[in-house]
């Protein structure tokens, strides 16, 4: 059953849209409780799709349906997780989550409310950190501050828009893991933008690319059919992981090969050229004296 619904939604820059197209006819239909990642490029629109899907956008043409209404702004509804982790350095871990909490349960008793943010704050690991601010944390668990916050909304839907792009990889793999261990607790349906393919079969029930702009549109989906908890070390030797990432890989690289100026050059013939060999030896690939 459908619970988010794009329904031929375009969205373009500039005082003339129609040729500054970003995003065209995009259709997506999200489950309730379903993981699905849109991988891409940099510069394919991807921010731009986060960010109507999220209301801070309005679309030149279509419509973006929660539970059938239409998305017409911001709502705590959808909790967004951007990459720039978007804190307030002013206030300390417990604050910036404490911001969430306040506008989602305005009424709600300051006990209880700090027991909320306490406890999505324990949730990402940072409990003893939660007096701490923004300049006294690693990019990491700034970022992990930045998911609790988008938790602590109790969204119907959790964006996250390229959250861990600016880790290190070892940071990285530990949030894809806290990250994959949430959803399995709350089963939030979730909206991942990335460009890491690896990471999108890691974490999605469902991988959908978006094709290079510029009027950039999604390709077809790609159903990732692996048993969790994954675990990333066995998965890098399973046939079906390896199966879905090439068939992504390829997809990716044949619409970015045709989005070329010019298209691809069929016209092209390659010399059949062989290697020369170079042992004294040999007499292959010696010229005529």
């Amino acid at each position: 059953m459908k619970f988010l619904e794009i329904a031929g939604v375009s969205k373009g820059y500039g005082r003339d849209a129609a040729h500054t197209a970003v995003l065209r006819d995009i259709d997506l239909q999200v489950a309730e409780g379903e993981f699905v990642a849109i991988v891409g490029f940099s510069g394919s629109g991807k921010t731009t799709l986060i960010s109507l899907i999220a209301g801070l956008l309005s679309p030149d043409a279509g419509e973006i349906r929660v539970a059938g209404k239409v998305v017409i702004g911001p709502s705590p509804e959808r909790g967004v997780v951007f990459q720039n982790y978007s804190l307030l350095p002013w206030l300390s871990v417990h604050g910036n989550v404490m911001l969430a909490v306040k506008q989602v349960r305005p009424s709600a008793s300051r006990a209880e409310q700090r027991e909320i943010a306490d406890h999505y704050i324990d949730m990402v690991g940072l409990l003893p950190a939660r007096e701490k601010h923004p300049r006294e944390l690693s990019g990491g668990m700034r970022q992990r501050v930045a998911l609790a916050r988008g938790l602590a909304m109790d969204p119907k839907i959790l964006l996250l828009d390229e959250p861990l792009s600016a880790l290190d990889a070892l940071t990285r793999a530990t949030l894809q893991e806290e990250i994959e261990h949430i959803w399995e607790k709350d089963r939030k349906t979730v909206v991942m933008i990335t460009n890491d393919v690896d990471e999108a079969i890691l974490l999605a029930d469902r991988i959908v690319p978006l094709r290079p702009g510029p009027g950039a549109t999604l390709g077809p989906c790609f159903h990732v059919n692996l048993a969790r908890p994954r675990d990333r070390g066995a998965i890098n030797h399973d046939p079906e992981f390896k199966k879905i990432r090439n068939e992504v890989t390829q997809y990716l690289v044949n619409v970015a090969v045709r989005q070329r100026p010019g298209g691809p050059r069929a016209d092209l013939v390659l010399p059949a050229l062989e290697p020369l060999d170079l042992d004294p030896r040999s007499t292959r690939g010696r010229r005529a004296a």
